[in-house]
């Protein structure tokens, strides 16, 4: 919110004087959506602003009139939002993310983490991970890794307690955490702090989880996402109509590190994995 109020500014729009911004929230609940969407199509919005594709599908069923912009989120081809990325033809338009081609990666990433990694545990809020598993089973087959999933019906602590025991139980190694938009910063500490409480080593999708204690993040960077997306609302501000403006894909990804958390859980972070990483915090 921070980098979309930014991008704005930049462009000389201030927040009260040049518009007025409605949040709003699911609180990582899925069920949620339709009913924000349909509220915020009520209040009479001139823009959507969506952080993924789920979010992007519930406001298009809202309406097929008001522009939508998405910041992040899977193939909106694919999703049905658009009919081509060169020109939508349709009221939704924005930026994805490569999210799924970053799977490998990441699970690279925790195998440089965790010395012998043999299992893996997938957290996914329910109805939002199915789009990864093939990335995942593909990932997981050629470092020889055994996946294990779970579905959270909700970011409470008992939830995420309750998947996590059932992962230690099956001696899992590592965890990791997708659905990064779906979830509010205190339910990031949450899920965070729950994680650590346990002492499994997880990778995230999103820095703002390592800003908050969690061990590693791998993923596009989101602020710039915003900062892009700033640009398409005052396109369609100036008058700019959105079935014309392009589909573009995130090409600025990050690796955040939290030091503080991998001394605590006595992991050895290698000195390659630190050299390569975008910001490390201690």
């Amino acid at each position: 919110m921070k980098a979309l109020r930014r991008g704005l500014s930049d462009q000389g729009y201030l927040e009260g004087q040049s518009y007025v911004l409605v949040p709003s929230w699911g609180d990582g609940k899925l069920d949620h959506l339709p009913q924000l969407a349909k509220a915020l199509v009520s209040s009479g919005v001139d823009v959507i602003l969506t952080d993924g594709t789920q979010t992007a599908r519930e406001a298009r069923a809202a309406t097929d009139t008001i522009p939508i912009i998405l910041a992040g989120g899977l193939d909106p081809v694919k999703a049905g939002l658009a009919t081509n990325l060169r020109r939508p033809d349709r009221n939704v338009t924005g930026f994805t993310t490569q999210v799924i081609d970053l799977t490998s990666k990441m699970f690279e990433i925790l195998s440089d983490l965790v010395p012998g990694l043999t299992s893996v545990a997938i957290f996914s809020p329910k109805g939002a991970g199915a789009p990864f598993h093939v990335a995942e089973k593909a990932a997981a087959q050629s470092l020889n890794v055994r996946l294990k999933y779970f579905e959270i019906d909700g970011p409470e602590a008992v939830t995420i307690d309750r998947a996590l025991g059932q992962a230690v139980a099956d001696r899992v190694q590592a965890v990791v955490i997708r659905g990064s938009p779906f979830f509010s910063t205190p339910q990031r500490k949450v899920i965070a702090d729950r994680v650590a409480a346990h002492r499994i080593p997880a990778i995230y999708e999103t820095r703002e989880f390592v800003e908050l204690g969690g061990l590693v993040s791998y993923g596009t960077d989101f602020s710039e996402l915003f900062r892009l997306a700033a640009r398409y609302i005052i396109k369609i501000f100036k008058g700019a109509n959105i079935r014309d403006l392009p589909i573009d894909q995130a090409n600025t990804f990050e690796l955040v590190i939290n030091m503080k958390t991998a001394k605590a859980l006595g992991v050895r972070v290698p000195p390659t994995l630190i050299a390569r990483a975008d910001e490390v915090i201690e």
